[in-house]
């Protein structure tokens, strides 16, 4: 990447880890504090505080990404911040499960990811995008990691209230940054339909079933791995970023060699099955070895090779494919993917562990990449581009 390319990356790699800080530094403690709510909450209502974030992030990712091709990205970016400080601010300000729920689904309102993702796309050449899109998957992997770090000690110094808060105030702080410090992009002409356009590429599709199954594979293994952990490292769920750090540290060393290698010979579609099929093998791996330390990290950080390498060509995929007018349209199908996948991944995740164990919590998920390879195997590899430096972007 050239020197603009990385102080675009930077930037919004930064702002978006910013605001990922606050959001995952509140899930390892809102359910014990919403049992100890003034009044109780039922589990169902716990569930729907957690859940509910999620749910209108898939709704309106789509709205958002097609918003961003008529307005331009920072306008749609700067409105989905306030929306998420505001949502921060009313679960923040509230002791009743109601309006905690409608502060959640406030922050949930604040759809920007595939936004954000179009306005890397703009800035950066097709040929260094994977790497970008990479570097952005990568700080918010460490968001998550330290946020797991923060959120049971914050919580015992400011309370939860006071995490919501502070989660405001970064959202506020990534304002700030995105009129600052994240770069122009230029204005693509509006044409209508992109949506229409992108729900009809089949190859556009493919990715976004991808993007889909990964992220079910992901949750699905969040739910698995902690009880592995617990069980085979003897680590409790505050510690358990003990073994999460180290491991994705380790996962990020390789991605970004490979990246650069792969984009060189244009082997972009044979890495895209390759890493498919690591993850196939990390899975099925750890279903049968998680009762063993060694065994159990080695499945873990062979299935962070993997997922960082395809968290960063995908989304890079789609931005190639996607002509500039419909890229926002695109990328907001793709960030509502990625949501449902989420979902789709917390339902069997939980129902393989309830009547599997597990092993066959593992399992499930080794079975979701051998789905995404019966339409893998007939995606396009991406078009080779010319290299345009974006340095008139101002």
């Amino acid at each position: 990447m050239n020197a603009h390319e990385w102080r675009a990356t930077s930037a919004l790699s930064l702002l978006q880890a910013l605001r990922m800080l606050g959001m995952f530094m509140i899930l390892p403690v809102l359910e014990l504090y919403s049992r100890d709510l003034p009044g109780g909450a039922s589990q169902m209502q716990i569930g729907l505080a957690i859940g509910v974030y999620g749910l209108v992030q898939a709704c309106l990712q789509i709205p958002f990404g097609m918003l961003s091709d008529r307005i331009g990205r920072k306008p749609v970016i700067l409105f989905g911040l306030v929306l998420f400080a505001a949502g921060s601010f009313v679960a923040g300000h509230s002791e009743d499960i109601h309006w905690i729920i409608a502060g959640r689904a406030l922050q949930g309102a604040g759809a920007i990811s595939g936004a954000v993702s179009a306005l890397l796309a703009d800035v950066t050449r097709p040929q260094v995008r994977t790497t970008a899109m990479a570097v952005m998957g990568a700080g918010m992997g460490m968001s998550f990691i330290i946020a797991l770090v923060l959120g049971p000690v914050l919580s015992g110094i400011i309370g939860v209230p006071g995490i919501f808060d502070l989660t405001g105030v970064l959202a506020i702080a990534a304002a700030f940054g995105i009129v600052f410090l994240a770069p122009n992009a230029p204005r693509q002409p509006s044409v209508p339909g992109g949506l229409r356009r992108a729900l009809a590429d089949s190859q556009l599709l493919r990715l976004d079933g991808g993007i889909f199954l990964l992220h079910a594979m992901m949750t699905t293994l969040f739910i698995a791995a902690p009880q592995a952990i617990e069980q085979t490292l003897g680590l409790p769920n505050a510690r358990q970023w003990e073994v999460y750090l180290p491991v994705l540290l380790l996962s990020i060393i390789p991605v970004f060699p490979m990246i650069r290698r792969i984009e060189a010979k244009g082997r972009v579609k044979a890495a895209l099955l390759g890493s498919i099929m690591l993850i196939c093998i990390a899975l099925l791996t750890a279903s049968e070895v998680h009762a063993h330390a060694a065994g159990l990290c080695l499945a873990l950080l062979i299935f962070f090779i993997g997922f960082n390498y395809l968290e960063g060509s995908l989304p890079s995929m789609i931005s190639r494919r996607a002509p500039p007018d419909q890229k926002g349209a695109a990328l907001g199908v793709y960030a509502t993917s990625q949501f449902l996948g989420g979902f789709a991944g917390s339902t069997i995740g939980s129902f393989a562990l309830a009547h599997w164990g597990i092993g066959g919590a593992f399992a499930a998920a080794g079975l979701l990449p051998l789905v995404w390879l019966t339409f893998a195997f007939t995606l396009a590899p991406p078009a080779a581009h010319a290299p345009q430096p974006p340095e008139s972007s101002t």
